[in-house]
């Protein structure tokens, strides 16, 4: 799939993964809006750098819970490009809480970690998918996670997000089937700004890897781009963990 003069959206997309993907896709030749909730310089950035690369970017506003915000975003997203291909759900969130504080694990830490991770990623799907249907050839790419898959990592609430989403995937792969693929990366430790406060964490996870590292945002994007970029791939959860779940 060649992804000159296609357009993107990228939802968290001014930071980490998110960064790395957006810029991977424009270095492709796609048109990329990058979304954000709260990053607006480093979005702003992150489109500034994709405009250098000679395509065209910009910077969208949306907390990816809010359907109506998603609506929103998506519509802006078309009129400025004409068109929707590509969607790579990025976004997301936690709270840190060990897995035996069961009464750490708070009401309003379940609610917030479910909107973002879990229903955004649907709201954006829903609202880009008749976009994408119009090409022919769309394609939806979801971060998940390894916790998804072993029940590990920040909080039992964020592994929880992360396994739904998986479900999530192969059932709009299904659903939105042939126009539309649908697939998921499912990362292990990936050294970003959501490990500051957190080495230790992060640490624990490099010395479980059999690799010996933790990945890098651009590690991951390239897997991203590698499930965009095949045309037969769908419903599939792409585990990139540093062989921290052997």
């Amino acid at each position: 799939m060649s992804l000159q003069g296609k357009a993107a959206l990228v939802t968290g997309g001014g930071t980490g993964v998110g960064r790395a993907t957006a810029l991977m896709l424009a270095e492709r030749g796609a048109n990329v809006a990058v979304n954000y909730s709260r990053s607006a310089d480093e979005a702003a950035q992150t489109a500034s750098d994709i405009q250098a690369l000679g395509v065209e970017g910009l910077a969208i506003q949306a907390d990816v819970a809010s359907d109506a915000a998603v609506v929103a975003m998506v519509e802006q997203t078309v009129a400025a490009f004409g068109r929707l291909d590509i969607v790579v759900n990025s976004a997301g969130t936690t709270f840190f809480v060990d897995y035996d504080d069961l009464d750490g694990m708070k009401d309003e830490y379940w609610d917030r970690i479910l909107a973002v991770n879990l229903k955004g990623p649907f709201f954006v799907s829903r609202a880009a998918a008749p976009h994408l249907k119009a090409g022919g050839d769309g394609v939806i790419v979801h971060v998940s996670s390894l916790a998804g898959i072993t029940g590990t990592g920040s909080s039992i609430a964020y592994a929880a997000s992360k396994g739904a989403l998986n479900t999530i995937t192969k059932s709009l792969a299904r659903t939105l089937a042939p126009e539309i693929r649908v697939n998921s990366v499912a990362p292990g430790p990936i050294d970003t700004r959501w490990m500051i406060g957190h080495e230790g964490f992060l640490q624990r996870a490099i010395d479980r890897s059999p690799v010996n590292r933790a990945a890098t945002p651009e590690d991951i994007a390239a897997g991203i781009l590698l499930l965009i970029e095949n045309p037969i791939v769908t419903g599939e959860v792409l585990v990139m963990d540093s062989g921290c779940g052997l």
